[in-house]
């Protein structure tokens, strides 16, 4: 008779017969960029994550490299006075989000760089495309994301990642990304971004939530699942690298489907809510957070993801080895 708590009797048995095992391949950390110098905010909601400006991020990526984090998706903080409707910052060669990423590649060339591309940061009324009317426009926002998306590469960042859902953008920025010679800037494309509640946190670091109504007429609805393969088939006929799903914990299903049925990597987003949960648990006792913590992203591998955007990355690469 099999007896499987024969393979679970001791510690080496267990780890011998572990199906899954994450490294700091498998992370990617986001970073919030501030303007200006030697500047270091905590944000509230989210315990142990800061905006750093340009000076401390190069510091904060350096410490990271060498505890073997190889992945960063930057992301701008933009202040107010910068916004407006057609969000023209985000493809301003001057602006400080592009000039930092050209120095963080020039110092650090070995970094996988990741950036956001998406009007939201930079738009007057908060939201991922143009708005008229209370309504948002699909392609008439997609000329802003193709300079946006070449201002970005033109500082030598590794790949894109739009963000905006709007239709048809992976093809247009690929189109465009060639035409201007940018064929090795890759695109990781937000395939499956559901409009979670989960995005709180995030909202504020960086300001960005709309000033008016909701993203639910271009981001995912939570119900859908066949959606999502989809959203999946479009971005990978239209040349995308890499398919992300946004969030992961309550999308697990989501991940697994598309890693069943597309043969590139796939990315899952641990996103900000999902961090501050665990976090806030922890600290009130509720929870054992490193624990928690571990089974949280061995979860997210588990179901499929070839790689993990998580702010628990530094941190979880000092606990690798944590048994749960």
């Amino acid at each position: 008779m099999r007896r499987p708590r024969r393979n679970r009797v001791s510690a080496a048995i267990r780890d011998l017969t572990q199906e899954t095992v994450l490294t700091t391949n498998d992370f990617i950390f986001p970073l919030f960029l501030l303007e200006g110098k030697n500047k270091k905010s905590e944000i509230a909601s989210m315990p142990g994550i800061f905006r750093l400006s340009e000076d401390l991020i190069l510091k904060e990526i350096e410490f990271c490299l060498k505890a073997g984090i190889k992945g960063f998706d930057i992301f701008p903080v933009v202040d107010e006075k910068y916004k407006d409707k057609s969000a023209t910052r985000s493809y301003d060669p001057d602006f400080f989000y592009l000039k930092t990423l050209t120095k963080i590649k020039k110092e650090f060339p070995e970094a996988l760089i990741v950036t956001d591309v998406a009007m939201d940061p930079y738009s007057s009324d908060g939201h991922d495309g143009i708005v008229e009317d209370g309504k948002i426009l699909n392609d008439e926002t997609l000329d802003i994301l193709g300079q946006m998306a070449l201002a970005q590469a033109d500082t030598g960042v590794d790949m894109i990642g739009p963000s905006d859902m709007m239709d048809f953008r992976v093809g247009y920025l690929r189109n465009v990304l060639d035409e201007q010679g940018f064929t090795d800037t890759g695109i990781m494309s937000y395939t499956a971004k559901y409009a979670s509640a989960f995005y709180g946190p995030f909202r504020d670091a960086l300001d960005s939530a709309p000033k008016f109504g909701d993203k639910k007429t271009y981001q995912m609805n939570p119900a859908n699942s066949d959606e999502a393969l989809i959203e999946a088939q479009l971005d990978f006929n239209e040349g995308a690298d890499v398919l992300m799903v946004k969030p992961a914990l309550a999308y697990l299903d989501i991940i697994h489907r598309l890693k069943s049925n597309f043969n590139i990597p796939i990315a899952a987003y641990n996103v900000s809510g999902e961090y501050a949960m665990i976090k806030a648990s922890a600290q009130k006792g509720w929870l054992d957070g490193e624990r928690a913590m571990m089974e949280s992203l061995l979860s997210i591998k588990r179901a499929g993801a070839d790689m993990i955007l998580t702010y628990f990355a530094k941190e979880a690469a000092s606990h690798l080895d944590l048994p749960l």
